[in-house]
């Protein structure tokens, strides 16, 4: 293909033909054409800038207008065909342009460089991303606070270090994860705001010489603020960072909550059995059942850490303004927001389904878990709990030598290791009475359960209507 003035947005440099593999290499429009939106809505703000500005009569701007309304409808239908010159997503749509309304088309790019024009494209396109992975993270919150509500009487073990800990509440544990889920919210809330600063008319590294209203445009385009330095405005991508490291750590969050339901799951847990709809099977053993959505949250989690860090080196070492490596950003964020969508949605169908074995959940609780209570109880007469801890290990020695539960015990047993374990003891020994125990803010209590639920309620009211 001759690389002639006109073909290419840069062509009038350069004589001879490009080397197709280096044709192939330079090219983004394989995946940048996702933001053919947003580039439209971005070209359609300045070219009214244009005309504002006098550089574009208001004919020419009417022409350019509808021509980039035909582009969309070509693109919305699936009709816009994509030509080996189409470098990018820009070059397509100002090629397309130039085919339906003619000379016109040229001076759409007047004053502006693909330099902030892509900068631009991609916080329009990350805002409506971000919109619609707040949407989805709010679906999921909402769905396990409401799973919590229905099923707080349903105890379980909660362990520490793998080892069985304490008994809390079903819901207790639900609600850990969405409470890590809600931050995650709040956090990408925040990037939003950061996310929403208009770069356009920037040029490609000083600004304009022309008299374009960039207050015009960020009006136009829904933006909350102008950028401060157009070095800045078209060199950095920290917006983009900010975003990738928001989808690492949300998938943590899903990863950890995926591997405990995991655990939960197998034949020797038995506390959950995940829905056919979110599991698969063996191709060599007919009894499997794989919780392959679970792993694949988990896994996801690790192909999105590398998209930070993949792209954080390529961030590194680079100089002032923009620079080619600069292209590796829009893959990187639009894989990253595919992967956390469909991770969300996965994950919020399977806490949809997910059924709970309640009487195995209860059966698997046991009165070693009850041997805090049991330093507690002698707290409660006096003794330094340094001191009632010991007490308590003591006990724990004993019943263990014994082979026998804590509870199996006699009082004339406990006695021999402290006078103060007397036979009220007994109250100890109750899973319902030691969950109530923890009615502080935070607590596995059921009314400070009941609380969290509230608290998420209201949590996802007020920040629906932000």
């Amino acid at each position: 293909m001759a690389n002639t003035e006109g073909s290419k947005l840069w062509g009038g440099r350069f004589v001879g033909d490009t080397d197709p593999i280096m044709e192939r290499f330079n090219a983004s429009i394989a995946y940048d054409q996702r933001m053919w939106d947003a580039d439209i809505r971005g070209s359609k703000a300045y070219v009214k800038a244009l005309e504002n500005a006098k550089l574009v009569s208001t004919e020419e701007m009417e022409q350019i207008l509808h021509g980039m309304d035909q582009i969309a409808e070509e693109w919305s239908k699936g009709v816009f065909v994509i030509k080996p010159e189409d470098e990018d997503i820009h070059t397509a749509n100002e090629r397309r342009l130039k085919e339906l309304i003619g000379a016109p088309a040229g001076k759409l790019h007047t004053g502006r460089s693909r330099n902030d024009q892509v900068v631009t494209d991609m916080r329009l396109w990350l805002r409506d991303a971000i919109t619609t992975l707040t949407d989805t993270s709010l679906q999921l919150v909402s769905t396990m606070v409401e799973r919590a509500a229905v099923e707080i009487d349903v105890l379980f073990p909660g362990y520490t270090h793998m080892q069985r800990a304490q008994p809390i509440r079903w819901s207790h544990w639900i609600l850990s994860h969405a409470v890590a889920l809600s931050r995650d919210v709040d956090r990408l809330m925040e990037i939003k705001k950061r996310v929403n600063i208009l770069p356009l008319g920037s040029g490609a590294i000083a600004g304009t010489p022309l008299n374009i209203d960039r207050e015009m445009l960020r009006k136009e385009l829904g933006f909350d603020d102008i950028s401060l330095n157009s070095m800045d405005a078209t060199g950095q991508r920290d917006f983009v960072v900010e975003f990738l490291f928001w989808a690492s750590l949300c998938l943590t969050h899903l990863s950890k909550m995926a591997e405990d339901l995991m655990l939960y799951s197998t034949k020797e847990f038995s506390f959950v059995t995940l829905s056919d709809a979110y599991s698969t099977g063996s191709s060599l053993m007919p009894q499997k059942k794989n919780a392959d959505s679970l792993e694949l949250i988990r896994s996801k989690a690790g192909r999105v850490f590398g998209r930070c860090a993949g792209f954080m080196m390529a961030l590194k070492g680079l100089p002032s303004t923009y620079n080619k490596d600069l292209q590796e950003d829009k893959e990187a964020m639009f894989d990253c927001y595919d992967t956390a969508l469909a991770v969300l949605q996965v994950t919020t169908g399977v806490m949809s389904t997910l059924k709970i074995n309640q009487s195995v959940m209860e059966a698997a609780l046991s009165p070693d878990m009850l041997a805090t209570d049991l330093a507690y109880y002698l707290v409660r007469k006096g003794v330094p709990f340094r001191e009632a801890h010991g007490i308590s290990g003591k006990v724990v020695f004993a019943a263990e030598s014994r082979n026998m539960a804590l509870n199996q015990l006699s009082v004339e047993d406990l006695s021999v290791v402290s006078p103060l374990l007397e036979s009220d003891v007994s109250s100890v020994w109750d899973y319902r009475s030691s969950v109530e125990q923890y009615s502080a803010p935070g607590g596995t209590a059921k009314c400070s359960v009941t609380a969290q639920v509230e608290h998420l309620r209201n949590w996802l009211i007020k920040t629906r209507t932000q």
